[in-house]
């Protein structure tokens, strides 16, 4: 399982949509919580500069596919957006 869902994190950042801005928050496996304004990919790894540096200082941070849990988009988006990324169905209509 943790192949598959590498691969699909892999894939997402690889062909990021240019319509949807390289910033949100990534939440790793671990739970450590990585605020980021763009981000860059090598092989299985992905570079996020982060928005603030950390309380050491770093601002950027190296992490594996597979470490990842979740990415949250903070822009505000429409749907069009992601169904042109691939994603289906349909957000309730409000």
């Amino acid at each position: 399982m943790a192949a598959d869902s590498r691969e699909i994190w892999r894939e997402l950042f690889l062909k990021w949509p240019a319509s949807i801005p390289k910033r949100g928050v990534l939440v790793s496996t671990l739970n450590e919580v990585t605020p980021f304004k763009g981000f860059m990919t090598k092989g299985e790894m992905l570079m996020l500069e982060r928005t603030n540096p950390d309380p050491l200082g770093s601002r950027y941070i190296l992490v594996g596919y597979d470490a990842i849990h979740m990415v949250k988009l903070t822009d505000p988006l429409r749907e069009d957006v992601f169904t042109s990324a691939g994603f289906v169905g349909q957000f309730a209509k409000t």
